[in-house]
């Protein structure tokens, strides 16, 4: 769907039996070799070995060989745990022609004192490519165009103290993917660019020691040749997106990264839901030790909650997981919405023998009382209908990438708040964790999207069959995200290809993500996804039906959309829809009659058009999402003439100066203002 000839936009679980707890399961000490230069080699399966298991009734999800872990690390610390941050300068070196493993670059052995420095989190992108967010500046120069695998390595002072302790190593994300060792031990590999993993430590920590901590980060090639006339793609079957995209892939460890130490007997995840008065939560403890744990597990629901704490005991057999379920009433606890956005701190807390015993660990996270639902077509929230006035927007700044500040993300979502949106979709990837937050503290509403963006036939069929990351990626979005109030909609994909003949496989594919999410949302969210057409053959498998819309841009006339809305409503009558996308193009400062392509006056009339039709049909349509918040940039084949940056945004990319278009988004969505 995307034009080169002017700037463009972007074109089954299987539960393995209830059982009150189950055995922590191998994990291989050796991942598979990686590979080349430009393409890295594939395990048989997505190499976290991510999957789900039935625990006590309880789907719970494992990667690594345990437990799938709470991130919160990054910003609170439980008193029973230790932690020490990986967020500092680390040695780095590109590996051309995949050099490194051979002369033992991963070794604590070897000598990097040569080797150039670079921060933790950052993108390597930004390492060395002056004039980044600049519409004038040459495209195809700098590290921004350097792929293929990159070696950091950075030094460690174990604690002694750590001996009897269960130790993993978080990332928050590494892009493209990552190999991880300690003092030569591969620890493991991970893959997805966007989503945060945890590697258990094992027998490769030296307590008392000083450790050598590497790792291995790959990029493909986007293109052969980045400025050629008709560039050629580099694709991968297995990687997700398997082929280039229209938003920038940045690389290196983008996100926080750090070493927890727990008890060996810990909570490794809380899950919350509330609503209607009560508090469900599922905690998932894990016994890493050699005895049996006998002990109690104390929820407390959270101040404002007005509930006393809830005892229940907590019986874990020798090396496995078990989870212990607390149902507590809260009939006073105030609801969460956009204009009340009320949380509440849950904590769980683990206890030795009796509820009053020695405190064995701690975990705490956030959560919100509030009831979405589906009827009549309508979305609800707290029972009464939900209108979403939404943007899409790409996690990135010309000063940082995808590695941004705590300051730039204030910034940036601040702009969400400004025009008067009251929802994001997070396109199309899993935001850091910071996002989350704020939109639950800020009453703004998220559709969380996974990497699934282009896919053709063949990479769904074999995602679905036989690799297994598409389902990852949506398992660990709905594992990792599930507390958060503000989350109301897990997205699927994003415009990938439709077989013929009813679609059977890509029908299968959907359905096999879609039970992903529903296999661990206690809350039951609503599922959709971004479809390149009004007319998906697998609509009936959506709890809301999403597409993406370019009338009177790509195709059509702009008064096409109401008709096509009405056709969709009477085929399904009882779902909600959901514009996921419809924007245009206009290169800030250009000025002219709102009937000449490109101008400022265009795109704010195309939107207004468009969001004139949506509006009047609200009874049945759920909202309309912009594409999109700010201009981003691309590696694709196409905007090279302006550095790679699609003007598709409210607001410029790199000054975040407003448009025509972001006024009369703002008067459109707030008509009283």
């Amino acid at each position: 769907m995307t034009p080169p000839t002017h700037p463009s936009r972007r074109t089954v679980v299987t539960a393995l039996g209830a059982a009150g707890f189950v055995a922590l399961p191998a994990w291989p000490s050796k991942a598979h070799a990686a590979g080349g230069p430009v393409l890295d080699t594939h395990p048989a399966t997505e190499p976290s070995g991510t999957h789900v298991r039935d625990v006590g009734g309880t789907n719970v999800v494992f990667q690594y060989g345990v437990v799938l872990p709470a991130f919160d690390g990054w910003r609170t610390h439980e008193p029973t745990r230790e932690y020490l941050s990986l967020d500092r300068r680390w040695r780095f070196r590109f590996a051309p022609r995949d050099q490194g493993l051979g002369e033992s670059w991963q070794s604590p052995d070897f000598d990097d004192r040569t080797w150039g420095l670079v921060d933790v989190p950052s993108a390597w992108d930004l390492l060395d490519t002056p004039g980044f967010g600049s519409q004038t500046a040459p495209f195809g120069k700098g590290t921004a165009f350097a792929d293929g695998h990159a070696l950091y390595r950075t030094v460690v002072d174990v604690p002694a103290s750590w001996r009897a302790r269960h130790v993993r190593i978080a990332f928050l994300a590494a892009g493209y993917s990552a190999e991880v060792w300690l003092d030569g031990v591969h620890l493991g590999k991970h893959e997805g660019a966007n989503s945060p993993f945890a590697l258990p430590v094992g027998g490769a920590l030296r307590p008392g020691t000083r450790q050598t901590l590497a790792v291995r980060v790959f990029r493909r090639a986007s293109y052969t040749d980045y400025t050629a006339t008709t560039p050629q793609p580099v694709t991968d079957d297995r990687e997700i997106p398997y082929k280039p995209v229209d938003y920038w892939p940045y690389a290196g460890l983008t996100r926080s990264a750090w070493i927890e130490a727990v008890p060996r007997v810990s909570v490794a995840k809380l899950l919350v839901a509330g609503a209607n008065g009560r508090v469900e939560a599922r905690a998932v403890v894990e016994n890493h030790g050699d005895s049996d744990f006998d002990g109690w597990l104390t929820l407390d629901p959270g101040r404002g909650s007005g509930a006393r704490p809830a005892v229940v005991a907590a019986r874990i057999a020798a090396r496995s997981a078990g989870v212990v379920r607390v149902s507590v009433s809260v009939p006073r606890a105030p609801r969460w919405s956009p204009a009340s956005p009320h949380t509440l701190t849950a904590r769980a807390t683990l206890t030795a023998g009796r509820p009053s015993g020695p405190r064995v660990d701690t975990l705490s996270t956030r959560y919100g009382i509030r009831e979405l639902t589906i009827d009549d077509a309508r979305l609800r929230l707290n029972d009464k209908p939900l209108f979403l006035k939404g943007l899409n927007w790409h996690e990135e700044t010309a000063a940082h990438g995808r590695a941004m500040t705590p300051a730039e993300y204030d910034r940036e979502l601040g702009h969400i708040t400004a025009v008067g949106a009251n929802f994001i979709r997070n396109c199309v990837y899993n935001r850091h964790p910071y996002v989350y937050d704020w939109a639950d503290e800020h009453g703004v509403l998220v559709m969380d999207d996974i990497d699934t963006m282009w896919l053709n036939t063949a990479q769904e069929k074999l995602q679905t069959e036989r690799y297994g990351l598409a389902r990852a990626l949506a398992l660990t979005m709905a594992w990792n995200q599930h507390n958060h109030p503000s989350v109301i909609l897990w997205c699927l994909q994003n415009e990938s290809e439709i077989d013929p003949d009813g679609a059977p496989v890509y029908r299968a594919w959907l359905a096999d993500m879609k039970a992903a999410v529903k296999a661990v949302d206690l809350t039951a969210r609503p599922v959709t996804w971004a479809s390149n057409t009004s007319n998906d053959p697998a609509f009936d498998l959506a709890d809301v039906i999403g597409f993406n819309e370019y009338f009177g841009y790509f195709y059509g006339e702009d008064a096409d959309l109401g008709p096509t809305l009405d056709a969709v409503h009477a085929k399904y009558p009882g779902k909600p829809i959901l514009i996921t996308e419809n924007g245009t193009w206009a290169v800030a400062g250009t000025h002219g009659p709102d009937t000449t392509e490109g101008t400022e006056e265009w795109q704010a009339a195309r939107f207004t058009a468009h969001w004139t039709q949506v509006a009047e049909r609200s009874e049945f349509v759920a909202g309309f999402t912009y594409w999109v918040l700010k201009d981003y940039k691309q590696r694709a084949g196409y905007n090279q003439s302006y550095n790679g940056i699609s003007v598709m945004g409210l607001l410029t990319f790199a000054e975040e100066r407003p448009k025509l278009v972001h006024d009369a988004f703002r008067k459109a969505v707030n008509p009283r203002s």
